[in-house]
């Protein structure tokens, strides 16, 4: 059915350059989909939309698959993989999907196991072993585990989103590995599926069980015979030729454990073969144990190169971690506010060592930490050592957003992954950084160092040029260079991510032709057929064939209303700005927001890397040819709640909410749009109406009949309660209120929609409250609104004649300085995100962006005295757009002054989001949301605990879905004030 196409197409300078790719015919991939579907009870995807979703990982590779299988059960796979046979489909067995060397994408029938197949099997404390299927997150093992103080040991920097199934393809590593080594040594036994349908569970083998199972015959015992027969033929040069260093992760880089003093273990050779032999239906993993404390002992060095020629000796003090940044890292995060405030940790220096202590107490790693640090300090380092746990993290964290902070930078060319992960022994590793910079600056790149530096790993993302043909020589010309200095090292061209497509034409550099042919042999005993995986590490595609952005790569410059200042003003440009590495894609983690319909959904679809993916393949064209009006594009967006979580807690800030606004402005140009966009979508036009005759709105809204008439006609799920109009706007109690300071400064408050129709006690208490502190309180003079809803449904030119009724409305407050304090989150963050997208350059949204804030920023940042004692307990909800854009912590401060006991739920985005959680269709996911953690805290929660939302929409969501009341944060200040003034009138 598949066969290899190899195209010779000639560069602009007369070179040839070859691009090769699997190539099926149509009929035979839709009867192949059509046999699927028929047999397989999990989810079969061959439409347009999902196979673009896989078309690439976090590599520079792009490769359609033929469709994509998310199996329920192990008979599932089986299903599926005599399916492919049948048809001569290849296979690829994918992970998380966030593979740096494009060995997760390929024209190919992929199999998605993180879905479905996710689950711990067996957790065995006292064998410490356990159990698992392919598709388990990292750390759903590593949180089981800590139960019993045990861990597993790799722990890469992905270990909340990426599988262990795909750490088995990529024999992963991780911080921890000076502790415990790569994937490869913490693997007992694999059960694993052949192309030809054998199945079997391969591991340590002695002798006694290589005779049963020779004796037992079929093709288990043709393939052990052939693997004894591959070691003695090979057992020599895999004894002479594979480095002898920790950090061997390329080519089939575990085949010394197939030789007799290595106990024979089949299951241990197999991983890091990245889906090209076999696909792994489950393992059972060892654990080791997990040091109860940990200190971290921070070193600075002059340079980077310094602080790698110091790796042998902080290793002799046993730290269980070792990493190293240099000083273009830094100047990186801080040019990107990414971490700036865990900046002040790092001692003096231009590159540092971060080892990390344990031991079951914490003095006791803090003594061998100190000690360590106290050799350094002899020998004129500067120094740190950091006990506290929270302070550890974010270092940590720091370390972790060392991709993000390497790509994208500003004022610098895309960087990209490509030779982002080499590995030496660790006693040359400062001699081989520096060849590996002088190398790096004859091609005319630069490239921050960083890494598992205890292993001797340096990661660099470089910016490689692309999207020339002369970029493309030059890059080809460098990785050839770079493969051999790192074998005359010793060293090996992978030490964590693997080759795919981005290393496997260097291996016979780093090998030798002799082993590469053992390669081929070895492949060949488990897929002789060669359908597993093709092209990725034996008989490779070349290293610039294949390329997501290569000079073929020519999309249109789309028209846009956002201004993208962070990509060049391009669009096109934005939707490239993601790289893959998935932390959308969390499930058990409770940090942050991002991505709620993911966690809802667990679709590829549904995550804000997945949605990037296919407005990329938007503009590329081949896959998605309908542009603008792609379906399947709107489809996926649909389900973005626009939170903005993405935009604060994605490593490379994509902007998913602005993207889907922008996209949904083109998609429904000249269209009718759903029914919620008229209802909800316009809530600001129906709350004018409704303003002047409530009664009559809640006639509609509130009364039974008449309100499930109208929910239907306005797209609104029947199980929702619409909230009730006011009997009385803020603005009509404002104007007849008569203010209770004269000569305090004087504030604008905005009367945004929500808390000017529904809540209107929420501005009165925002009223009360300032004027009691003093300020002259003041409202437009004008019904204005930030259009918000807008957003959500593109109708981006409607949002744009808002504002500019805002900037003549506000025009002398403007140039006053007048504050603007506003109440509602998502309207706040309207005024300092949106707007200055949709007009950049101008003043007036620069200075209207600058003046306004949320309520408890202004009271904050103007220092406002706010001594008081409340008293009882609180429950926070803080609303995705705070958590985003605003600032959290000046939330904090201002309820820590009221003398408040809190906390603050890690709950993210509450499932409501705007008119989201109201429509029929989104309904379910909305809850699903909620019910992730909000609803479940709030319900648990103590009837005299306070609980305190600001958002509109969290307080909707909490109280329908709980019963529970809430209070906005103006309310609490109004009533501690009012206590305040109370106990002094006594």
């Amino acid at each position: 059915m598949a066969h290899t196409i190899t195209i010779n197409r000639r560069r602009t300078g007369g070179e040839r350059v070859t691009e090769a790719f699997v190539a099926v015919p149509e009929d035979r991939r839709q009867a192949l989909g059509s046999a699927l579907r028929r047999s397989v009870e999990g989810e079969v995807r061959f439409d347009t939309g999902s196979r673009a979703l896989y078309a690439t990982d976090a590599s520079n590779y792009r490769q359609v698959p033929l469709g994509v299988v998310l199996p329920r059960t192990l008979d599932d796979v089986v299903t599926t993989v005599a399916l492919c046979r049948e048809h001569d489909a290849p296979l690829l067995p994918r992970g998380g999907g966030t593979s740096l060397a494009g060995e997760a994408c390929n024209v190919a029938v992929v199999l998605d196991f993180s879905k479905y197949l996710d689950r711990i099997v067996s957790l065995d404390p006292e064998r410490r072993l356990a159990e698992v299927e392919p598709g388990c997150v990292l750390d759903r093992l590593r949180e089981a585990a800590e139960a019993y103080n045990l861990t597993f040991g790799p722990d890469p920097a992905t270990h909340d989103h990426n599988t262990l199934g795909g750490m088995i393809g990529n024999n992963s590593c991780g911080v921890h590995s000076v502790m415990a080594g790569r994937t490869s040594d913490n693997v007992e036994a694999l059960d694993v599926l052949t192309y030809d349908g054998a199945r079997m569970t391969v591991g340590r083998t002695s002798d006694a069980d290589f005779r049963e199972i020779v004796a037992a015959g079929g093709r288990r015992a043709e393939i052990y015979r052939a693997l004894d027969d591959f070691r003695r033929k090979y057992g020599d040069h895999i004894r002479d030729r594979y480095p002898k260093i920790p950090r061997r992760v390329s080519g089939y880089e575990n085949l010394d454990e197939l030789l007799p003093e290595n106990g024979f273990n089949i299951a241990r050779a197999l991983v890091g073969t990245e889906g090209t032999c076999v696909t792994a239906l489950g393992a059972t993993l060892s654990l080791v144990p997990s040091p109860a404390a940990r200190v971290l002992a921070i070193i600075g060095f002059e340079d980077i190169f310094a602080a790698a020629d110091a790796v042998p000796d902080v290793l002799r003090h046993g730290p269980i971690g070792l990493e190293g940044i240099d000083d273009l890292l830094v100047r990186f995060v801080r040019q990107k506010h990414l971490y700036p405030e865990d900046l002040d940790a790092l001692p003096e220096g231009g590159g540092w060592l971060v080892a990390e202590f344990g031991d079951d107490d914490r003095e006791a790693a803090a003594a061998v930490a100190s000690r360590a640090l106290d050799a350094f300090k002899q020998r004129g380092c500067s120094t740190a050592l950091i006990r506290d746990e929270e302070r550890q993290g974010s270092i940590w964290a720091l370390r972790e957003a060392a991709l993000a902070a390497t790509a994208h930078v500003p004022d610098m060319p895309e960087t990209w992954p490509g030779w982002e992960d080499s590995a030496v022994p660790r006693e040359a590793l400062g001699r081989y950084l520096r060849d590996l910079k002088a190398l790096l600056h004859e091609h005319g790149y630069e490239a921050s160092f960083y890494g598992h530096f205890g292993d001797g790993l340096v990661h660099c993302r470089i910016p490689f040029d692309l999207r020339t043909e002369a970029g493309l020589a030059n890059w080809q010309s460098f990785l050839d260079e770079a493969a051999e200095l790192v074998a005359r090292y010793g060293g090996s061209i992978s030490g964590e991510h693997g080759d795919g497509q981005a290393r496997g034409a260097l291996i016979e550099t780093m090998y030798g032709s002799e082993l590469v042919q053992a390669f081929r042999e070895f492949k060949a005993i488990w897929d002789p057929a060669g359908r597993m995986n093709p092209g990725k590490i034996v008989d490779p595609f070349p290293i610039t064939a294949n390329l997501r952005v290569g000079p073929t790569y020519q999309p249109p410059e789309a028209a846009h209303v956002f201004a993208y200042e962070e990509d060049g003003g391009s669009f096109t440009r934005a939707t490239r700005r993601c790289v893959g590495v998935g932390a959308c894609r969390r499930t058990e983690s409770s940090e942050g927001v991002m991505c709620p319909s993911y966690m809802a959904t667990r679709e590829e679809k549904h995550s804000t890397r997945g949605r990037a993916r296919l407005l990329f393949e938007m503009l590329h064209g081949g896959t998605i040819t309908d542009g603008w009006k792609s379906r399947a594009v709107e489809e996926a967006l649909d389900l973005c709640l626009a939170c903005k979580g993405c935009k604060s807690d994605c490593p490379v800030k994509v902007d998913m909410a602005t993207y889907k606004a922008e996209f949904r402005a083109q998609h429904y140009a000249g269209r009718l749009r759903p029914r919620a966009a008229y209802s909800m979508g316009l809530i600001h036009r129906w709350s004018r109406l409704a303003g002047a005759v409530p009664w009559l709105a809640n006639a509609f809204t509130q009364t039974p009949g008449l309100s499930a008439a109208t929910k239907w006609a306005g797209g609104i799920a029947a199980e929702r309660r619409l909230p009730a109009y006011a009997a009385e706007t803020f603005t009509h109690w404002f104007r007849r209120h008569e203010a209770k300071t004269g000569g305090g400064r004087r504030v604008l408050l905005w009367p945004d929609t929500f808390n000017n129709y529904f809540r209107v006690e929420t501005a009165i208490a925002a009223t009360e409250a300032l004027e009691a502190l003093g300020y002259h309180v003041v409202i437009p003079d004008r019904t204005l609104c930030c259009g918000r809803p807008l957003y959500d449904w593109g109708r981006l030119e409607e949002a744009k004649a808002l504002w500019q009724q805002t900037f003549d409305a506000l025009a002398p407050e403007l140039r006053e300085g007048t504050p603007i304090i506003g109440l509602e989150p998502a309207c706040v963050s309207a005024f300092r995100d949106e707007l200055p997208g949709l007009f950049p350059g101008d003043e007036r949204a620069r200075r209207l962006a600058d003046t306004t804030s949320l309520l408890t920023e202004f009271l904050v940042r103007e220092e406002t005295d706010l001594i008081g004692n409340t008293g009882g307990r609180a429950l926070v909800q803080i609303h995705c757009h705070h958590h985003a854009v605003l600032d959290v912590e000046a939330e904090r401060q201002v309820l820590d002054r009221l003398g408040l006991g809190y906390e603050i739920m890690a709950s993210g985005c509450c499932g409501m989001a705007g008119s989201f959680g109201l429509e029929k269709a989104k309904y379910a996911v909305a809850m699903n949301a909620a019910e992730r953690m909000l609803l479940p805290t709030v319900r648990s929660a103590p009837d005299d605990t306070i609980i305190l939302a600001n958002g509109f929409s969290c307080r909707e969501q909490i109280e329908q879905g709980s019963g529970r009341q809430t209070l906005h944060v103006a309310e609490l200040l109004a009533r501690s004030l009012r206590h305040q003034s109370t106990g002094m009138a006594r």
